[in-house]
């Protein structure tokens, strides 16, 4: 994982996680508590309900990207610029300031009077983002967006046939769209990596911020520090069934699990509920590091071969072998002692450890191919074991 300083602020596996506040200086935003335009009131807010209550990084909207309303043009952002830069003056507090723009000339702008870095909605969309950023030497986000300015992360509106190719295309499901689009216009030395949650588009559905959200390790992949923005998102107040007012409990949950899984930035309108939700899922993430003055040692944080395949591929490695070198171990409790028996059998075949732990229990050890090889068989037979075969195939997934 390649560490990100941010003007001075360290980001990535061997700092805490880091808490992005949100201020907005648009009048479209739909959370209230966070939209001025004053900008004496607005730094009062900053320096009392973010920075005072755990902000490391300030981020600052000119509009709202809130699929309802019509974008705005880099002149349109321009005027409200002044507002920010304002606030930014006005602030007591230390923190680190980013300016969230889609265009390269605002972000031109706002790094040469006072911003520290850049939140890029649109995914390097203006194809001199990336050059100003490496010019002005700061750390940007980049979320999971095809290149277009019109209308930030509709990944699945996207030719990927054209784009990609046919093929991949075909196969393809949607995180490995949100996977793809983050590597469309490469990634500078300091870039932040946000997957992009929220209801960019109409084709996006709760469904996939919830696969996004379960395989977010698999972002690690890319080798650079992750920004989640999940707080009171909708695929979590529908697991809960709360509107955006009371979603801040299951915010917090999510938030926990975000930093175990692999986020380094956690983008929030709660602040100090938000910091402490982060410390806690921090304190019991295991990535062990050995740093020495000769080398260093990590261990990938790997928990499946989809997530194996993910780090091979980046590193040009044929992903082909994650199935036999990743292990699994699956406990099967209720079979009777003849179906046991013949599971036992079948498995050896395939050279899966079989273990009976007690008398209703066997254990399987091996493989993510081997345990597949026994789905793949138990599925092919007849009778009662064809639901067992088809329960390992979907966990396999």
């Amino acid at each position: 994982m390649n560490a990100v300083d941010a003007a001075g602020l360290g980001i990535g596996d061997e700092y805490p996680p880091r808490i992005m506040g949100v201020l907005n200086v648009s009048e479209e935003s739909p959370y209230d508590p966070s939209v001025f335009d004053d900008a004496g009131d607005a730094a009062r807010y900053v320096d009392e309900e973010l920075i005072g209550e755990g902000a490391d990084i300030v981020d600052i909207g000119l509009e709202s990207a809130n699929k309802r309303f019509d974008v705005l043009t880099a002149d349109q952002e321009l005027d409200r610029l002044h507002t920010a830069l304002e606030t930014i003056e006005r602030v007591s507090g230390d923190a680190i300031f980013s300016i969230e723009t889609r265009y390269a000339e605002v972000a031109d702008e706002a790094l040469s009077r006072g911003f520290d870095m850049v939140n890029d909605i649109s995914g390097f969309a203006d194809p001199e983002m990336p050059t100003v950023c490496a010019d002005h030497d700061v750390a940007v986000v980049k979320m999971a967006s095809p290149p277009d300015l019109e209308r930030p992360g509709a990944v699945e509106e996207t030719d990927w046939a054209g784009r990609k190719s046919p093929e991949w295309a075909s196969q393809a499901d949607y995180v490995d769209q949100v996977f793809e689009a983050l590597k469309q216009n490469g990634l500078t030395d300091k870039t932040i990596i946000d997957p992009a949650f929220g209801g960019w588009s109409e084709a996006q559905t709760l469904e996939g911020d919830r696969e996004t959200f379960r395989r977010l390790r698999e972002f690690r992949a890319l080798g650079r520090p992750v920004l989640v923005s999940i707080n009171r998102k909708n695929f979590l107040g529908d697991i809960a069934g709360r509107e955006t007012e009371d979603r801040l409990p299951v915010s917090l949950a999510a938030t926990s699990m975000a930093v175990e899984r692999g986020a380094h930035v956690i983008r929030t309108h709660d602040v100090a509920e938000t910091r402490d939700a982060a410390l806690v899922g921090d304190a019991f993430t295991d990535r062990a590091r050995v740093v020495t003055d000769e080398f260093s040692v990590s261990r990938l944080d790997v928990r499946s071969s989809r997530e194996l395949r993910a780090h091979l591929e980046e590193r040009g490695i044929d992903p082909k072998g994650a199935d036999d070198w990743c292990s699994l171990a699956i406990k099967v409790d209720g079979l009777d002692g003849d179906d046991r028996v013949r599971v036992a059998s079948i498995a050896s075949e395939y050279d899966t450890a079989v273990k009976h732990v007690n008398t209703g229990q066997l254990l399987l050890v091996g493989s993510t191919a081997a345990i597949s090889d026994v789905s793949a068989h138990l599925r092919d037979a007849n009778g009662d074991l064809r639901g067992l075969g088809e329960s390992f195939a979907e966990m396999l997934e």
